[in-house]
């Protein structure tokens, strides 16, 4: 009975900052909603950091997923277990850590100057401090997986116009190339922005939650430094290939932009926002080469990523469907959307395969190809690669956009290299 009396009087105070919590309370509280805290400040007529933090104080954070150190509370939860008091220690925002306290079920928070002071609701001899440790650097792996440098394969769609006007020299792929670091490192401070305004959806989400943002193992003000570093990089490099080219690349952002704030919560608009990001991306090849960009070409692209990001659209959907989940708070999308999403990217798959028929029998291939006939022999493996992206995504088995997809797929890689062998006989 002593011992027991002992382990009921004792109390375990936890940090919040820099224990408990794998973020930032403020830049939590600054992107819970960002649109409406930017309006809230605007309509708020107080300019000034007092009410910027009056409107943080106030902002709505969703406490059951932001990122907790699971030791941290594995270590609260035997404490609890053995009749302990819990507390947080706080210095700001005292509703939002009264409000964690509270979900967490703790028995309130304290401040960094009562602690000191010994002016507690409970004995000083008692306490267990889990103090702030801070957080070691994000690792390279992190940093990585945050910029998604496995989306850059995306970017390799600058080097198309190259390889399909056959302009095959050392310039032109140095060219290309540096096209490609702009646009990856614009794509990136792009995902930034993207993951930062998508916390709390992303959190919610079975697979999302796992990026380096929503999951705390990046934090927010890294990634606001970031940001413009990277976009200052893409426009430095874009300037160097042609002012033309800078434009593109520049519209590519503005598109992005808007799609994060706005279009890609509307429905359809997302899709053909997608599809023309997609083509941006290889116009911007055509203007930083040089060469004209096919009107074959944009068509056809234009068909293919419409069905790609349809494709995508899916997966995510059916992805919710099997975990019954609800429809996705962010996207304007039903879960029993699926079979006319599905029926539309079929349609245009096919499309796509008709507008390439349709140039092989075109004049528009006897400069380019001394054996033209041999391009017929694509159609059957573009309609086989379709196909089964349609029937993996159908199956729940493609758990990657697209085209990411097709560099992970063993059977889409033989496909893609029968393809480029073949064109490079026809030429």
């Amino acid at each position: 009975m002593p011992s027991a009396t002992a382990a009921a009087a004792r109390t375990l105070v936890i940090d919040l900052e820099g224990a408990l919590l794998r973020s930032e309370l403020l830049m939590e509280a600054l992107f819970s909603r960002p649109a409406l805290m930017l309006a809230r400040f605007g309509a708020g007529g107080r300019p000034g950091m007092a009410a910027l933090t009056d409107i943080l104080a106030r902002a709505e954070i969703d406490y059951a997923h932001l990122p907790y150190d699971s030791d941290v509370l594995n270590q609260a939860l035997a404490a609890r277990a053995r009749g302990e008091k819990i507390y947080l220690v706080a210095d700001r925002f005292a509703e939002h850590a009264a409000g964690i306290a509270a979900h967490l079920g703790f028995d309130g928070v304290v401040t960094p100057a009562e602690l000191a002071a010994g002016s507690l609701p409970f004995d000083r001899a008692s306490i267990e401090h889990v103090e702030n440790r801070g957080r070691s650097r994000a690792s390279l792996k992190t940093w990585a997986k945050a910029l998604r440098v496995y989306q850059y394969a995306k970017n390799t769609l600058v080097f198309v116009p190259v390889i399909t006007a056959h302009q095959l020299n050392l310039a032109s792929f140095g060219s290309a190339l540096l096209a490609f670091l702009a646009f990856s490192a614009c794509a990136s401070g792009a995902y930034l922005m993207n993951d930062l305004l998508d916390l709390a959806a992303d959190r919610q989400h079975p697979s999302k939650r796992h990026r380096a943002l929503a999951a705390g193992d990046l934090p927010i003000s890294s990634a606001l430094l970031a940001i413009p570093a990277l976009w200052l990089f893409a426009a430095a490099a874009g300037l160097c290939i042609s002012p033309l080219f800078l434009g593109v690349l520049g519209a590519y952002l503005a598109t992005t932009i808007a799609y994060s704030l706005v279009l890609k919560r509307k429905m359809l608009v997302d899709i053909v926002t997608l599809a023309g990001l997609y083509s941006l991306r290889i116009i911007a090849g055509a203007v930083g080469v040089g060469v004209v960009l096919s009107e074959w070409l944009l068509i056809f692209s234009l068909f293919v990523f419409t069905s790609l990001a349809l494709i995508k659209r899916f997966s995510e959907l059916s992805m919710r469907e099997s975990a019954g989940l609800a429809d996705p708070s962010n996207r304007d999308y039903r879960v029993t959307d699926l079979q006319i999403i599905a029926a539309m990217a079929a349609a245009s798959a096919m499309n796509a395969v008709t507008v390439f028929s349709l140039y092989v029998s075109s004049t528009a291939v006897m400069p380019l190809y001394s054996r033209p006939w041999m391009l017929w022999l694509l159609n059957p493996l573009l309609l086989y690669w379709f196909g089964r992206a349609l029937m993996m995504a159908h199956r729940r088995e493609m758990p990657d956009d697209p085209i990411l997809y097709a560099f992970r797929d063993g059977p889409s890689r033989v496909t893609v290299a029968a393809m480029i062998c073949i064109m490079l006989a026809a030429i």
